[in-house]
């Protein structure tokens, strides 16, 4: 199975080719650049693998939560080239993408917002909690209680969501994404992914609306 797959919602653009169960290249840029930069991207990726549109079996675009601009721009972008190129499109969170590789019973994956604010998801097996706010308060939302048995395994936490959580005296194992950029995690999950079954019903997951700016005058 060939597939393409785009992000824009964890601090970078990124784009990757997967074909059958392998990664084969990938290219990400830093920064905001999904306006400027991600069409480039994706057609650069295309010639490189030499694979023409109609020799993909499907798209995939992480859905965030995330950067409000970037997770915009990527989702409009893939659901417009999976309209253009006829095909189906798999819609990936951004919890699934950092959490993607491993396998965990319990785990937190923390997504980072703006400062000070942040989204969480913690699972233990198949029970799922997940906020988005202020550390403190998502914490709180969350997590079963002050301590986890033989320690929390959390993934994308900075180091105040860290300090945050030995403050409530939960010992953690910190760990940092296994694949990446992201749209490589996206590729390698979406060949197991059931598509959307409309692009209309597909949007962006904003985790927490961006800060509201007053007007200038």
């Amino acid at each position: 199975m060939n597939v393409l797959a785009i992000d824009g919602a964890l601090g970078a653009f990124s784009a990757a080719v997967a074909v059958d169960g392998a990664a084969v290249a990938t290219r990400c840029e830093p920064g905001a650049v999904a306006l400027e930069r991600g069409l480039t991207l994706v057609a650069s990726l295309l010639d490189e693998t030499g694979l023409a549109p109609g020799r993909l079996d499907r798209l995939a675009v992480g859905i965030g939560p995330g950067g409000f601009t970037g997770l915009r721009i990527a989702v409009s972008y893939a659901k417009s080239l999976a309209a253009a190129w006829a095909r189906p499109l798999v819609p990936i969170s951004s919890f699934d993408l950092l959490e993607y590789g491993r396998e965990y019973e319990e785990v937190l994956v923390v997504v980072v917002g703006r400062p000070g604010v942040i989204s969480a998801r913690y699972r233990l097996g198949s029970r799922l909690r997940r906020a988005s706010g202020r550390i403190a308060d998502v914490l709180d939302a969350v997590l079963p209680g002050p301590s986890s048995s033989g320690g929390l395994d959390v993934v994308g936490a900075p180091e105040d969501v860290l300090h945050a959580l030995a403050e409530r005296g939960i010992e953690v194992r910190s760990e940092d994404p296994l694949v990446m950029p992201p749209a490589a995690a996206a590729a390698l999950a979406a060949a197991s992914r059931t598509p959307a079954a409309s692009l209309h019903e597909l949007a962006p997951d904003y985790g927490e609306l961006p800060a509201a700016k007053p007007p200038k005058r």
